[in-house]
Parts: structure tokens; C-alpha cells; sequence
């Protein structure tokens, strides 16, 4: 097993959808820049059977360097989430 990079992933979707590979590089990488932009504007994207894409966000909170044992200040922080779909964590699971 390895890991699949978005060049793999834009090559298998040419592949297997007889695309030529820059247009599946670009589809690839609008699809991403498009989930991006709506759940940073706070909308959430729901893909049917994949799940859906959300922002999390952490409130300001203290940690500790773990190096050091010494307290510091974590800022707060959006993230990008994603809930799976039923179907794709059962295909996962099969």
C-alpha cells in the first residue's frame, strides 16, 4: 500500500474515464478548490454516498510543549472536516 497523491488520483480518473490527463489534473483540482471555497464561506458540501465536508472550529485552549513540559497559548483554528457517508465507511469495512 501506498499513498495516493493528486497527480495519481487526476492519472487514474484519465484512465479510467477516458479523459485526457490534463483535464482530469484540472477537474481534480477545481473539485478540491470548490470544497474549499464554499465550507471557508461556511457552507457545508455534501457529496452522496462520500460524506460531508464542513468546518470545525477549536477554541483558543492552552497545551504543553511536549519537549519542554512548558505551558503555551494554542490560538483558535478552523479545520476542514469531513463526515463519511454510510455507504463509503461500509465500503471501507467490507
Amino acid at each position: 500500500m501506498g499513498t495516493l497523491n493528486k497527480n495519481d488520483l487526476a492519472k487514474q480518473i484519465a484512465d479510467e474515464a477516458g479523459l485526457d490527463s490534463g483535464q482530469a489534473k484540472l477537474a481534480v483540482e477545481k473539485v478540491f478548490d470548490i470544497i474549499v471555497r464554499q465550507v471557508a464561506a461556511g457552507d457545508e458540501v455534501n457529496v452522496a454516498g462520500f460524506g460531508k465536508f464542513s468546518r470545525s472550529e477549536r477554541q483558543a485552549r492552552q497545551g504543553r510543549n511536549p519537549a519542554t513540559g512548558e505551558t503555551i497559548d494554542i490560538a483558535a483554528s478552523k479545520s476542514l472536516k469531513l463526515s463519511p457517508a454510510k455507504a463509503a465507511k461500509d465500503a471501507i469495512n467490507a
